[in-house]
């Protein structure tokens, strides 16, 4: 069996199960939905059975049944073998650019889409290095070390969902963006050193951005005002914020006046007490080099 000449694995639910669909999801589940109906109404037409649609795009099918009701959520190369063995042109591989979104989990697709939108993100992170600025392999480190485990498509999805966040980085005009993190965080090598030294060289990479302020709060400070948890505060073109802090208003997120006042008053000390920017970017350069 081959497709474009290449052998092709007859993979089953055991090993290949493919995405779940959130239930409480409702756009992704009518994305879902549509794109499973049109395979089906496609391999219908061609003449195909499930199980022979399944055998020739290298699935099994009991996966074939459930992407086309709707219940598993299919991958990209599951699409473009369809497309061309179906001859679709091209029509059925183009629905990838909605199936994708819907395999992240839509709190984070709804955290991205006000990423999108922020003129200016303010993040303080205490326990690890804030997930716009994680490289895949230390995501990767970071998700997988979950307890109880995630299994290893879950994992997939979250590192997929976490990466796609960070095309914050190319938009046109640029946000401002500041980040402070801990120095015992950075110091930590999750994932072990290789995977350490490149999320290194990432930090020192993004925070000499033009419109990235990167700044690291020292284990040696004496005065702390982050001690409750993380801070994020996302401030958008109309004038309008919203912030978040572990430690205040239950952890929820808010766009009341009064509370973002809290909110930028607690940052602002933290970034006043963490290193300056150059002196952050030194002693990452010193972490790398083993001198600190």
């Amino acid at each position: 069996m081959s497709v474009d000449g290449e052998a092709v694995r007859l993979r089953s639910e055991a090993d290949e199960p493919g995405w779940e669909v959130d239930p409480d999801d409702e756009w992704g589940v009518a994305v879902i939905t549509t794109v499973g109906r049109q395979l089906k109404l496609r391999r219908e037409a061609a003449g195909l059975r499930a199980a022979e649609f399944g055998k020739a795009v290298g699935y099994g099918e009991d996966l074939v049944y459930k992407v086309e009701g709707g219940k598993r959520i299919p991958r990209q190369d599951y699409l473009m073998r369809a497309d061309e063995l179906l001859g679709a042109g091209g029509l059925v591989a183009a629905t990838w650019e909605d199936v994708k979104r819907v395999r992240y989990p839509r709190r984070v697709r709804e955290l991205g889409k006000l990423e999108a939108k922020a003129v200016e993100i303010g993040l303080y992170e205490c326990n690890i290095i804030a997930g716009l600025l994680q490289t895949p392999e230390h995501a990767r480190a970071v998700i997988g070390a979950a307890q109880p485990p995630y299994s290893p498509d879950d994992v997939d999805r979250m590192v997929g969902a976490r990466l796609a966040r960070q095309s914050v980085f190319e938009r046109s005009p640029a946000p401002a963006l500041s980040f402070v993190l801990e120095e015992g965080v950075l110091r930590r090598p999750i994932g072990g050193t290789m995977a350490w030294r490149q999320q290194l060289e990432r930090l020192l990479e993004v925070g000499r951005l033009h419109n990235v302020v990167l700044q690291v709060m020292p284990m040696n400070c004496d005065t702390h005002s982050g001690l409750d948890g993380r801070i994020e505060l996302l401030k958008f073109p109309d004038g309008t914020a919203v912030g978040r802090s572990d430690g205040a208003f239950s952890g929820r997120p808010t766009s009341e006046p009064k509370h973002l006042r809290i909110l930028e008053l607690r940052y602002g000390t933290i970034r006043a007490q963490a290193l300056s920017p150059r002196e952050s970017l030194d002693f990452i350069e010193h972490l790398l080099l083993g001198e600190t």
